[in-house]
């Protein structure tokens, strides 16, 4: 039986709440990640948005704080520099806990069936919940970005977190996937709810091609960096050389070399680099690798086709059964897992398509023929449709399963180095 709108929030709001758990007081103002907000601004916010949209824009409601309505506004986009450092003092944890405090229980109340103002289920309120859910559950990841990158000595990890397992990879494979069509976007009425960007869904014709049955390794792609693979003009676009030359980049961002040895910043530890997990890079860095391979990244229909064969109406590369049965999601591990370790095969016999880290494609992120912004939230999409921003697919160990689903579209910078985002080589 689906969830209710308020056992939903209560859901991701315990998540939301334990995710903060893990920082402690003294990071409240850290800045980990240079071109985003301090960890502040994350707590107060979900609410601010959830105010703005629903109680502002929806209901038309006075506000809890009009000053903090427009301090926690919006984020900063990789490229906004002109945003960074923009607020010189933010307000005491205890203001930024009243603020959204107050929300959360306006928003609480709200999602009750017996509330005055609760929108029915036919009503277009709901979508609107199911968007401010959505907006939470994907800012649960990205507060996970700005907390992997804090010292490990400015976290509280969890009791009795697994072991990572640290068991050998299989050996490298490719599957041809035969000519056929993809099933892009939703359908209208497909889902209870959509981003604008998924719709409207269409198909595409896609030729055959062969495709890595795994994620590329850490172990792979070290194999690149110890053959000179960032020092190798030929293997680098113009733009991407640029972006390796002037950073002095030389190996993935979660990467760690000490005396000879590598390692890898897990999100609350440190380990010997393994192996057999998916290396987390760049667009830049899993195109120059694709190239080095005489290979390339695969396009979001190639993406589809290769996880969905011609069962493309089922819910999951694997099947219908609950994401949680198949695949490292949904915050069911804290770490990676070695790569086809999951059971998350697709029909064509490709390993982790959805699960263990989000997937470069080449597709840049653009709109649909037929796309109409959401005149609630008009610059979600629309504001990345630049060719800057490439599209990603799948999900990580840290995406909700309402986000796993198929017509889901991802999208970040394509130098932006701290997301969970991994990929795979086609030919």
């Amino acid at each position: 039986m689906p969830e209710r709108p308020a056992e939903t929030f209560q859901r991701v709001r315990a998540r939301t709440h334990r995710l903060f758990s893990l920082i402690r007081p003294e990071a409240y103002y850290a800045r980990p990640i240079p071109l985003r907000h301090p960890i502040v601004f994350y707590a107060g916010h979900l609410d601010a948005f959830n105010w703005q949209l629903l109680f502002d824009g929806a209901l038309g409601q006075a506000s809890v704080q009009p000053t903090f309505d427009r301090l926690f506004a919006r984020g900063i986009d990789p490229a906004d520099r002109t945003a960074v450092g923009a607020v010189p003092d933010w307000p005491s944890r205890a203001q930024v806990q009243r603020y959204a405090g107050a929300i959360e229980r306006r928003f609480r109340q709200y999602l009750q069936p017996d509330s005055g103002d609760s929108p029915g289920s036919d009503q277009p309120g709901e979508t609107l919940i199911h968007l401010l859910l959505e907006h939470e559950l994907m800012h649960q990841e990205t507060l996970l970005y700005l907390i992997h990158q804090l010292p490990h000595d400015l976290k509280c990890p969890p009791d009795h977190l697994p072991a990572p397992d640290l068991s050998p990879a299989p050996p490298p494979s490719t599957v041809t996937v035969p000519a056929g069509s993809a099933r892009l976007g939703a359908a209208a009425g497909e889902y209870p709810f959509v981003w604008d960007n998924e719709l409207p869904g269409h198909d595409e014709a896609v030729p055959a091609f062969a495709m890595d049955v795994h994620n590329v390794t850490n172990g792979e792609f070290l194999a690149f960096v110890e053959t000179g693979g960032y020092r190798r003009r030929e293997f680098w676009t113009e733009a991407t050389w640029h972006w390796r030359q002037t950073g002095n980049v030389s190996h993935p961002t979660f990467w760690h070399q000490q005396h000879g040895e590598w390692s890898l910043r897990d999100l609350l530890t440190d380990l010997p680099l393994p192996m057999s997990w998916p290396v987390y890079v760049t667009y830049a860095e899993a195109d120059a690798y694709a190239r080095a391979a005489g290979k390339r990244l695969p396009s979001e229909a190639e993406w589809h086709r290769a996880a969905y064969g011609d069962t493309q109406t089922r819910r999951y590369p694997w099947g219908d059964a609950e994401s949680g049965r198949c695949g490292n999601t949904d915050f069911h591990r804290w770490s990676c897992t070695p790569v086809g370790s999951n059971g998350a095969v697709s029909p064509v016999g490709i390993h982790d398509l959805v699960g263990n880290g989000w997937e470069w494609t080449a597709t840049p992120f653009a709109p649909f023929a037929g796309f109409r912004a959401d005149p609630r939230y008009p610059g979600y999409s629309a504001d990345f449709f630049d060719g800057q921003h490439l599209l990603l697919k799948g999900g990580s160990c840290f995406t909700d399963r309402r986000l796993l689903r198929r017509s889901f579209r991802n999208w970040f910078y394509w130098h932006y180095p701290y997301h969970y985002a991994t990929f795979r080589t086609v030919a």
